[in-house]
């Protein structure tokens, strides 16, 4: 065989795959490109459609311990039931003054909390989760202990979503499609819903109910609450504030004082947004150099 027919037959099989080579690498190039105009939100590869196996998890882990809390709610008395009862809203107190002392705004907080409250108050949030929980409760014949059913949906959903683990764990689902934090959430809420639902009665098992809408909601709004993740300051903000939601609900476990404490979900909300402002504020009226 002479020498250019050799050369031709090589030529034939090395550009196929000098091409697919070609192919691969630009196909790499790209990746690394869009890699680098939408970076992760927790180090991971950006994934859609948005996931919502996190929230599913936690509903399920709540549902499934508040079952084991209301079985073992009836093999105990009335007084190791306040017990349990006391030694929980101990143990919320402890965790809503660590929340509420990461802030570095108080005067945002407390405008936060105030604002929250009125808004929550027009919107009428504590009198239509307090009705959904009596319409359950007569619907379903599920009576708590001493008539506390409301109280125990109340507290729990309260307890359950309220929390900067919450919003970081669902915009992980949504956002990269995985529930690292919800996993761990799930286990913790599902521990607590077993001796929540032990004291309170079966309120505490729909809890799960609103933590699969206000999770799923969360987590379908993951794109555009996604810079907010990316705020520390505004996240701290928001932990304080919901610090100081959980500690009027560890007061109400005690036995201390009695409040609308759904009403004032709104201001986790605004925490973030009167942070910025009095920021902003702070920079404009303060003397220059």
């Amino acid at each position: 065989m002479s020498r250019e027919p050799r050369a031709k037959t090589l030529t034939r099989e090395l550009i196929p795959i000098y091409t697919l080579r070609l192919k691969l690498v630009n196909k790499e190039k790209e990746d690394l490109r869009r890699s680098r105009k939408s970076p992760a939100l927790f180090g991971g590869p950006l994934r859609y459609p948005r996931s919502m196996r996190g929230t599913i998890l936690n509903t399920a882990t709540v549902a499934v311990g508040s079952g084991l809390g209301l079985l073992l709610g009836r093999a105990l008395p009335a007084e190791a039931q306040h017990l349990v009862m006391s030694g929980l809203g101990l143990v919320t107190v402890g965790m809503a003054v660590r929340m509420f002392l990461v802030g570095k705004n108080v005067f945002a907080v407390a405008a936060a909390i105030a604002l929250g409250g009125l808004l929550g108050f027009a919107m009428g949030l504590h009198e239509g989760l307090a009705l959904f929980a009596h319409w359950a409760e007569r619907s379903l014949g599920a009576a708590g202990p001493e008539g506390r059913f409301a109280e125990g949906l109340v507290t729990a959903s309260v307890l359950f979503c309220v929390g900067p683990m919450t919003l970081l764990g669902c915009l992980q689902d949504g956002l990269e499609g995985r529930s690292e934090l919800l996993s761990v959430k799930a286990t913790l809420d599902g521990f607590a819903s077993i001796f929540l639902a032990a004291a309170l009665g079966p309120g505490v098992f729909f809890s799960a109910v609103v933590i699969l809408l206000v999770q799923g909601l969360m987590t379908a709004a993951a794109r555009p609450l996604r810079p907010l993740a990316k705020n520390s300051a505004a996240l701290v903000e928001m932990e304080a504030t919901g610090g100081a939601i959980l500690l009027a609900i560890g007061l109400q476990m005690l036995g201390v004082v009695t409040l609308p404490v759904a009403n004032y979900l709104p201001a986790l909300a605004l925490a973030p947004l009167l942070a910025r402002g009095l920021r902003r504020f702070a920079s404009n009226v303060s003397p220059g150099p």
